[in-house]
């Protein structure tokens, strides 16, 4: 998602998403982020990352909750997995994610 109108709808109204399917979020720059999940009906982590796709946060979120959560660092990616998918894959903060797109012109 790396149009305005893409990130706003993210993951909204999907009832299910695939095992190893998720949603990468690209912004033109790094600055401090928040999700959250209105109208979202599954629960996901998500994973924050800064420029260099290097995770600085991961979080937990449940589906409809307008709390939002943080990046806690300036983050120009989020990756939205289902909930759990981080942990299961022993994927931690400092790790980077790897061939990501350049920043999005939007």
């Amino acid at each position: 998602a790396d149009e305005p109108a893409e990130r706003t709808l993210g993951l909204m109204y999907r009832d299910e998403m695939g095992a190893d399917r998720g949603m990468l979020f690209i912004y033109p720059r790094a600055e401090e982020r928040n999700f959250w999940m209105k109208d979202t009906r599954i629960p996901l982590s998500i994973a924050y990352a800064d420029a260099a796709g290097t995770i600085v946060q991961i979080a937990d979120m449940q589906p409809f909750d307008t709390t939002p959560v943080p990046s806690g660092a300036p983050a120009m990616y989020a990756l939205e997995m289902n909930k759990g998918w981080f942990a299961a894959h022993d994927v931690k903060v400092g790790e980077k994610l790897t061939n990501l797109p350049g920043p999005s012109q939007r």
